[in-house]
């Protein structure tokens, strides 16, 4: 209840900011010029404001989209507000894992230095899709290909931040939507990867949630265990201020409307916990860590389970692995017969 009439007034925690702060303001005092970041999913939205915002505090960026056109017009727009931007506009196609390797070789063949990674990109699928790599499309856009991407760049990561001493950033977008999904992960994304029968495209999006939170646990630790200058975080940006309709008038709909209104965000506000998490100088060192509003919160009970974090690892390793991706239901089943750390 507290932590909602805080959200309600914008109050400012810990960080000084708050739910009402925007990426504009929590990077006032931050100067990216040196620093080059790749921001998924940043054609619209959250993820466009944030790719704005880090250009304005002289980021070069880099925009991977499925679409080249979409992106380029992103690119367009941002030039058009900050003429000396620097943009790098290149295909990708999260939900196919080899889009993302080739995506992957073409930035490493510009041999550019990488310091913030965001993963950013997510759908929320009403109709069930399986990938060109036999797993459900909410699951392989929103987790697998991230996982992916991840662990391709990682490598650039880190040697980036030995040779400049500035430490990398990698923030994972995720959801409170996040703990709405029981249930044995692996087991489900199995079931809707072979056919739609138990499909539930609310149930398969915060399972891809819950995927992105446990990535971020179990790839900080390893980072941690590697001594890497690295680190890693994940962020709920909020829900987005939409444009709101009312049936009916009258005093409980208005009501219902105008608390509504204010538990939601614009734009700028929703991008403002990614900004912070991946710029501010406050959260050197801070790693493994679930952000809200700018401020560090709790996950779910499933969301803090270093054990489920590193069973998902596993699987995930597998299901990347070229030689498997094929025979990715003999992959899952290999998994959920032999899985020791079933939980």
């Amino acid at each position: 209840m507290i932590e909602t009439v805080k959200h309600l007034i914008g109050s400012g925690g810990p960080s000084g900011f708050g739910s009402r702060s925007t990426a504009e303001h929590v990077t006032a005092n931050c100067d990216l010029r040196s620093l080059t970041a790749i921001i998924t999913g940043a054609t619209s939205g959250i993820g466009a404001e944030t790719a704005r915002v880090l250009a304005k505090r002289g980021a070069r960026l880099v925009i991977p989209a499925r679409s080249l056109k979409t992106a380029e017009e992103t690119k367009s727009r941002i030039l058009s507000e900050f003429p000396d931007a620097e943009i790098i506009v290149m295909q990708l196609d999260l939900s196919s894992l080899a889009s993302v390797r080739r995506f992957v070789d073409d930035f490493e063949s510009l041999h550019l230095p990488l310091n913030i990674l965001i993963n950013n990109a997510g759908k929320y699928a009403q109709k069930h899709a399986i990938s060109e790599d036999g797993v459900e499309m909410t699951f392989a856009t929103n987790y697998l290909g991230h996982f992916l991407l991840t662990k391709l760049l990682l490598k650039n990561m880190i040697e980036t931040a030995e040779q400049t001493g500035v430490q990398g950033r990698i923030v994972n977008v995720t959801s409170v939507i996040h703990s709405w999904f029981s249930g044995d992960m692996l087991q489900y994304v199995a079931d809707i990867s072979r056919n739609n029968r138990n499909y539930d495209a609310t149930r398969a999006y915060a399972l891809s949630k819950l995927a992105n939170v446990l990535h971020t646990i179990e790839l900080s630790r390893i980072l941690h265990k590697m001594d890497a200058n690295v680190t890693a975080n994940c962020v709920h940006p909020g829900i987005v201020r939409t444009r709101l309709t009312r049936d009916r008038d009258g005093l409980i709909t208005d009501l219902v409307f105008f608390l509504t209104s204010k538990l939601l965000k614009s734009v700028p506000q929703a991008a403002a916990t990614t900004c912070y998490v991946a710029t501010s100088p406050r959260l050197r060192n801070v790693r493994g860590k679930y952000f809200s509003d700018c401020n560090e919160a709790r996950t779910s009970k499933s969301g803090s389970c270093n054990l489920k974090a590193q069973r998902l690892w596993t699987a995930s390793e597998l299901l990347v692995t070229p030689a498997s991706t094929p025979n990715v239901y003999q992959t899952f089943n290999y998994f959920l017969t032999n899985d020791a750390m079933h939980v």
